[in-house]
């Protein structure tokens, strides 16, 4: 498939309209919990709360989460070419802010995004550093701007506070109902079925929208970062990389005999790496895709690349390890 402009704007309100469904799905849910317990009353009380933590959350800066997290900032000398290809990302994607690096030193590969297009900032992991090659990092790295462009963590904050707020509600209204339990005793009054059943599977169906949505999320990143690298088999070499490396050791160290467990689809906060590949290497590239990485670049990672992590800062990384 040919990501020219048409088809990737209209995969990309294929998505918008799927990301409000869900999200108006969600917001239903609690209204009808909020609605079961106190009728109006209850649906404005669960609005006002929602949108009071909306007005706080968006001001905890994204450094405060990042040294939570135990990443430090990765400084422009340290990695000046990750540095020059997170700026064409970020003119790509249309961001004005200046790019902000983390690292995590942590032998796991990871990446993540914090904040959003004005104040966001993106972490990796030194595992992820050592392992990838350039085109590879590329890939990871405008998957995140994607989620920053698009400010996917305040959405994604928004569904977990609505399905929290629905959770706990349920949990009051059935609270409520085991302290009455003396009276249906007494024949005083009935067991509302019907309430019941909604206090206990409404938590749930709002559960697996907001998994639904982070699915949705992780697709649309996945197609923006092949459009805004021009090189989608630089991502999915990356995805391939990453999934062989969840647990691959300790498994062979200490459950050898293990099988793997098998998730449901619909039950997971991202896509199965399968589906992701397929649907990058489905993709091919257009004039207007010029890579942003050369693709004469190695997909696999240079031999003899390794980063040293210290209390002060990584000492290995940047210019003889990324160097074009």
């Amino acid at each position: 498939m040919h990501l020219d402009s048409e088809t990737f704007l209209r995969h990309k309100l294929v998505n918008l309209l799927r990301a409000v469904l869900l999200l108006t799905g969600m917001l239903l849910l609690l209204g009808l919990i909020g609605w079961v317990l106190a009728g109006w009353y209850g649906v404005l009380w669960a609005v006002l709360v929602g949108a009071v933590v909306l007005v706080v959350a968006p001001g905890v800066q994204p450094r405060l989460i990042l040294s939570r997290s135990g990443a430090r900032r990765l400084p422009r000398e340290a990695a000046p070419v990750l540095y020059q290809v997170l700026e064409r990302l970020y003119q790509r994607a249309g961001i004005q802010a200046a790019p902000q690096l983390w690292y995590v030193p942590s032998a796991a590969l990871n990446a993540f995004a914090v904040g959003g297009r004005r104040s966001g900032a993106i972490a990796v992991t030194a595992g992820l550093l050592r392992a990838l090659s350039l085109r590879q990092i590329a890939g990871v790295l405008a998957h995140e701007t994607s989620h920053l462009r698009h400010n996917d963590t305040w959405v994604m904050a928004l569904a977990s506070l609505i399905t929290e707020l629905t959770s706990w509600m349920a949990l009051f209204g059935q609270i409520m109902i085991l302290l009455a339990i003396p009276y249906v005793l007494a024949g005083e009054v009935d067991i509302p079925w019907l309430v019941l059943l909604i206090l206990v599977t409404v938590p749930t169906l709002s559960t697996l929208l907001q998994l639904s949505l982070s699915r949705n999320q992780e697709f649309n990143a996945d197609l923006e970062a092949a459009r805004l690298t021009g090189d989608p088999q630089g991502l999915a070499e990356a995805l391939t990389r990453l999934e062989r490396s969840r647990g691959a050791w300790l498994d062979r160290v200490f459950l050898p005999r293990r099988r793997p467990t098998w998730v449901p689809g619909w039950l997971r906060t991202h896509p199965e790496t399968v589906e992701r590949v397929k649907r990058l290497l489905d993709l091919t590239a257009t004039p207007d895709m010029q890579p942003i990485v050369p693709l004469r670049t190695p997909l696999r990672a240079p031999h003899g690349v390794r980063a040293s992590w210290g209390m002060r800062g990584p000492r290995s990384v940047g210019r003889r390890v990324f160097r074009l």
